[in-house]
């Protein structure tokens, strides 16, 4: 009995850290995106602190950047309204939708456009380009959602230019999800 109770406590325990469904302000990223499970919102940090903090990074390799471009995205709207992370600071919350608008704008993303159709061109943008399907890739860059012609959008996304913002948000995000004391918040 005592495993039993054991087990359901330790299962509802991991639940509370997956995430929450989709919302207006936060787009669906399905499990796994950023690592294993079910458990984004640590590996998007990590992976969108990374990325963001040099240039160098993601040079020549869209499909780090364009995963980082999702990151923000998701972030800027999880940070906000998943009560696991409440005790943010509440200035990285405002900085994550700072850096995704200007990130946005240097891609060449429609202002207005639902973050839900960003997160889902981007994926398939990442898996086109993990596979090696250029004409899939081409048929993602032309659509709507950029202003930029393919080309030009592929090319900010191989070089993509530091952003302070971005830089700052993501990794103060990181560092209050693993502070230093060990104590989350």
């Amino acid at each position: 009995m005592r495993t039993l109770v054991s087990l359901s406590i330790l299962a509802l325990c991991l639940s509370a850290c997956g995430t929450l469904p989709a919302s207006r302000g936060t787009p669906y990223l399905p499990p796994g995106v950023y690592g294993v499970y079910q458990d984004n919102d640590i590996g998007a940090i990590n992976q969108s602190a990374w990325a963001f903090g040099s240039p160098a990074n993601t040079r020549g390799n869209p499909i780090d950047a364009a995963k980082a471009v999702v990151a923000l995205e998701y972030l800027s709207g999880e940070l906000r309204e998943n009560p696991r992370w409440f005790s943010m600071d509440e200035s990285i919350k405002l900085r994550m939708g700072q850096a995704r608008d200007q990130l946005r704008a240097v891609l060449g993303i429609r202002p207005g456009t639902p973050s839900q159709l960003v997160v889902n061109t981007l994926l398939a943008l990442s898996l086109d380009l993990q596979t090696a399907n250029g004409p899939a890739a081409g048929k993602v860059l032309a659509s709507p959602i950029f202003a930029y012609p393919p080309q030009q959008t592929m090319q900010i996304l191989a070089n993509l230019p530091y952003v302070q913002e971005a830089n700052l948000a993501t990794a103060r995000a990181q560092e209050q999800s693993f502070p230093v004391g060990g104590n989350r918040g």
